[in-house]
């Protein structure tokens, strides 16, 4: 069973951006499911890495989205990146150093802010962007 289910309650309206973010749930799935089967140890620095590279391009595409719709949030929205890009990497950082207790508070973490910063940070995105013809 996933951690995370994709629904419509969490469409920005966007359709390209809607399917980054399916990818990220599917992300932190992989990693819930290598734990529940007691492999993250295994898989968490390599799903880790991937984490971040793939949340820095979605963070460049959308920040890129923003910028070029002049949305009026969008230095907020990026303050909000930084830190989540910060925060994942202290994750990789303690990971590195071989502190294996991480996993549940990476999935709870993980789980508790892409949820509400999709749900809060970005469903305020979307009505500006459909307005200027992003879709």
């Amino acid at each position: 069973m996933p951690l995370l289910t994709w629904s419509p309650s969490f469409s920005v309206g966007v359709k390209t951006l809607d399917g980054q973010h399916t990818a990220l749930f599917n992300i932190v799935n992989e990693l819930h499911a290598a734990m529940m089967q007691g492999k993250a140890q295994n898989v968490t620095g390599s799903l880790l890495s991937k984490l971040i590279n793939y949340t820095r391009d979605h963070f460049s595409f959308e920040e890129k989205i923003m910028a070029a719709t002049n949305y009026p949030g969008l230095a907020r929205h990026r303050n909000h990146h930084l830190s989540l890009t910060k925060q994942v990497e202290e994750f990789m950082a303690r990971y590195e150093r071989g502190d294996g207790a991480i996993n549940i508070h990476l999935l709870r973490f993980l789980s508790d802010w892409l949820t509400k910063h999709i749900q809060m940070e970005d469903k305020e995105y979307g009505p500006w962007l459909s307005k200027h013809g992003v879709s």
